[in-house]
């Protein structure tokens, strides 16, 4: 048997490829711009062919031993031919088809997070890094997060906090509160109790003594007073010690009149009153009748 190869160089082999080529319809351009398209059917197997070739050479573009210039030209035909695959499908859409741009992938970065491609243009998708481009000096940067910064609190973040809980108003409602002043009131209370036992104790005591008229230690009677009577009679004490020592430190720094000297006094007052009841007028008229009720005289 002859090989494969012996029969490709056959002539009849090569008579019948030669038949099948001239059959065939000549291969077909894609059109440059999409707005020349009239057809749907063919917009959308150009867009088919597109997507092809974007599979193949994200495929290629995975080897990372290419070499730095041959990834970055991939990653730009790659990007190229995005672009125009977003016309293509502007087109379908203006031929009355399939709205493909709806469902297009998102980009993602090295551990696989979605990221935003940034497009100053705001037409179609911005520039992408497929594969091992991600990996090249200077695009590594681009999708590494920058470490964020602990903003401090102002003083309006702190008060914006504050709650209930914060003033202790919701402190019954965990049950912890109650569980730990459970203890406590009970010791409390026990006190409170056996110190009001005490007290009674020695107010009968008193009272029996007095029935029976003994003599009552003074300690005894001053257990039975209550803090705040014996506050009370302390007080008062106080006040008692201090007028009795403002008496004692009374001292006359200016001679006191005898009552002779106030019985002077009072007659010049008198008589500074009668005269300041009459007029300057009425006085001179006076001292000219003495004066001549004295002439009259002599």
């Amino acid at each position: 048997m002859a090989r494969n190869e012996e029969k490709a160089q056959s002539m009849l082999n090569r008579f019948i490829t030669m038949k099948e080529e001239e059959k065939k319809k000549p291969k077909e351009r894609r059109p440059y711009l999409a707005s020349e398209c009239r057809d749907l059917a063919e917009a959308d197997k150009w867009r088919q062919q597109i997507m092809r070739e974007i599979g193949r050479k994200v495929a290629e573009i995975q080897n990372e031993g290419l070499g730095e210039h041959r990834i970055r030209d991939l990653n730009d035909e790659i990007n190229k031919l995005i672009r125009e695959k977003m016309h293509w499908e502007r087109r379908i859409v203006e031929l009355g088809g399939h709205n493909y741009s709806k469902h297009s992938a998102k980009m993602t970065d090295l551990d696989g997070n979605i990221v935003d491609v940034p497009n100053p243009s705001g037409r179609g998708p911005g520039y992408r890094y497929f594969g091992a481009a991600k990996k090249l000096p200077g695009v590594r940067e681009l999708f590494e997060k920058p470490p964020e910064l602990r903003k401090r609190r102002t003083r309006y973040d702190i008060y914006k906090r504050i709650d209930a809980s914060y003033y202790g108003y919701r402190d019954d409602e965990d049950g912890i509160l109650e569980k730990l002043e459970g203890p406590a009131e009970q010791n409390m209370r026990a006190a409170a109790v056996a110190d009001w036992k005490e007290m009674e104790k020695i107010k009968q005591e008193a009272r029996r003594a007095v029935k029976s008229g003994e003599v009552v230690e003074v300690g005894v009677v001053s257990k039975i007073l209550f803090e705040e009577e014996e506050d009370v009679v302390e007080e008062e004490r106080m006040k008692e010690k201090e007028e009795k020592e403002k008496e004692r430190e009374f001292v006359a720094h200016v001679p006191l009149p005898d009552e002779e000297e106030i019985k002077k006094k009072v007659l010049e007052k008198k008589k500074q009153e009668m005269l300041s009841k009459y007029t300057s007028s009425e006085l001179l008229e006076g001292i000219n009748e003495a004066k001549s009720l004295l002439n009259i005289q002599k």
